[in-house]
């Protein structure tokens, strides 16, 4: 059996492989800092597009539980999302564009309709009418408790100007912002939804 012997490392041999592992762990606790800056936080984006009344509810559902569970929550509202937050429709100054678009669109998330089968306004009535019986809070209640639990809420301003929806026909405490403002968002969040 033979057994294999080194010689003796010079200390100064040792002392350069420690100052290079020493080197290569400082590298490494660097760009582990780096990459822990770039984590996600627990937080949630959610863009709502539709300004459907189921979709409305799921997008508040999700937003109020989340908050619940400790989450930051950005709601960001354009085109027929705008809808949800809407509180009165307001003519004065509009154009005919304008004037013609509020006319088609609902005047608050009181009027919204569901994707499917609206029935001319029956299918709304039937389903907050079922809401209520078993006591599922209504849309206008969620949008209060995400409100009360801190959700952020942005209205997109590129879609005001192009409804000509103005800062006063939504509900109070609406913030506006752009695509900018949600993508900064997004790219911090955990969870991304688009509804």
């Amino acid at each position: 059996m033979t057994t294999e012997t080194h010689p003796p490392a010079s200390l100064e041999a040792v002392l350069q492989r420690l100052a290079a592992l020493e080197h290569r762990a400082e590298a490494a606790e660097a760009r582990v800092a780096e990459l822990e800056g770039r984590l996600p936080k627990d937080k949630l984006s959610l863009v709502l597009f539709s300004g459907d009344l189921d979709k409305s509810l799921a997008a508040f559902i999700i937003a109020t539980g989340a908050a619940a569970m400790g989450m930051e929550v950005t709601m960001f509202f354009t085109f027929w999302g705008l809808s949800a937050i809407r509180r009165r429709k307001d003519w004065a100054g509009k154009n005919l564009m304008e004037a013609m678009l509020q006319a088609m669109s609902p005047g608050a998330s009181t009027a919204l309709q569901p994707s499917k089968l609206a029935f001319l306004g029956a299918g709304s009535v039937m389903l907050r009418q079922m809401m209520k019986q078993k006591d599922i809070a209504s849309l206008e209640d969620l949008i209060d408790l995400a409100r009360e639990s801190g959700v952020r809420m942005v209205s997109c301003g590129m879609s005001q100007d192009v409804m000509g929806i103005r800062d006063e026909e939504l509900i109070p405490g609406i913030e506006c912002g752009g695509v900018a403002m949600f993508v900064g968002e997004a790219q911090e969040s955990k969870v991304s939804l688009f509804i």
